[in-house]
């Protein structure tokens, strides 16, 4: 499992999507407003850190690989602190695309101790205009030839456009360069040809417009083979929170169920599991430890409170504990 995990440092990936700022303002709350019936917060600490597409990117530089975010942010002073993140991290700023049309996406959580109080956005989710769309896809054109898989990170913030999709994927296929999805619900079924197109859920629930129960795996199969009808992909990998992950190519499927954890915060587990999906299907690996491996992984970033990347010494032992040293 080590010389698989290895084969990741050798692999740049271009991360394409909506990026936001995730602010943490932490506190004590010892009385309530006179103003209002509202408990006042007194501020103890602040954290800004990168979220969205960009904290995809941060999974895919933890676990080793080279990322490469492209995005379109505002021409504000909230891009300045984007930007100020990304080279604390040690990333390039060249695919971060500036425009006078939009908002710097923030999130601003308020939380006392572990109680998270308040979210408070700032953000646009209107479609970015057909000049930015131009300029992002210039910029993926200009990357092909050295990338080895490109991540969709779909926020619904209108970075991703069905024209975006619809040309970015036809110039991965015409590389052989496999492209991986984490969907929302504007886009839902605009991602035809992709390579591994990974839902929650809710979301394929809510793409598809179909009920079932959590646990009803006949049905969520059904599901999916109605979701390849419509939007014929290569392979799908639905998660479950609780219930793990199901994955299938239409040949092989296998629903692997979660591990137990102390749950701390769910917040960005769906990001570190498109990014472990992604460099392992970019390496290789067959269906069985694409989900096993990227299920592990999601887990793991639970346990933390905030959105932070996973742990890759953490992630290997954990995978050689479930898959050996395969």
């Amino acid at each position: 499992m080590r010389q698989v995990f290895e084969k990741f440092n050798n692999l740049k990936v271009l991360i394409l999507g909506d990026v936001m700022i995730d602010s943490y303002i932490w506190g004590k709350v010892n009385r309530i407003s006179p103003e209002a019936p509202v408990p006042i917060v007194s501020i103890n600490e602040r954290d800004w850190r990168l979220g969205g597409a960009a904290n995809v990117a941060l999974n895919i530089k933890a676990l080793g690989a080279d990322p490469i975010l492209c995005s379109i942010v505002g021409d504000d002073a909230e891009s300045d602190t984007f930007h100020e993140l990304l080279e604390k991290r040690g990333m390039t700023k060249e695919g971060i695309i500036q425009s006078k049309d939009r908002l710097t996406t923030v999130k601003h959580r308020i939380l006392a101790g572990s109680q998270h109080m308040l979210r408070v956005d700032s953000e646009t989710d209107k479609v970015i205009s057909p000049i930015d769309e131009e300029r992002l896809i210039k910029f993926v054109q200009g990357k092909l030839d050295e990338i080895d898989i490109i991540i969709f990170e779909d926020y619904d913030k209108g970075v991703l456009t069905a024209n975006v999709i619809e040309q970015v994927i036809a110039m991965a296929k015409s590389k052989a360069i496999p492209t991986t999805v984490d969907p929302k619900k504007r886009n839902f079924l605009s991602y035809s040809g992709c390579s591994l197109f990974k839902p929650n859920l809710k979301e394929l629930r809510e793409g598809l417009k179909v009920e079932f129960e959590n646990k009803d795996i006949q049905a969520l199969t059904k599901a999916v083979n109605d979701l390849v009808k419509v939007m014929p992909v290569d392979a799908v990998m639905v998660t479950l929170s609780e219930n793990g992950v199901y994955i299938t190519d239409f040949g092989e499927k296998f629903h692997l169920p979660a591990h137990k954890r102390e749950i701390a915060d769910v917040s960005g587990a769906g990001d570190t599991v498109i990014s472990i999906m992604s460099l392992c299907l970019a390496v290789g690996l067959p269906l069985e430890k694409i989900a096993g491996i990227s299920n592990l992984g999601g887990g793991l970033v639970c346990e933390h409170l905030g959105v932070v990347p996973v742990e890759k010494e953490r992630l290997l032992e954990e995978a050689t504990k479930l898959f050996g040293n395969e």
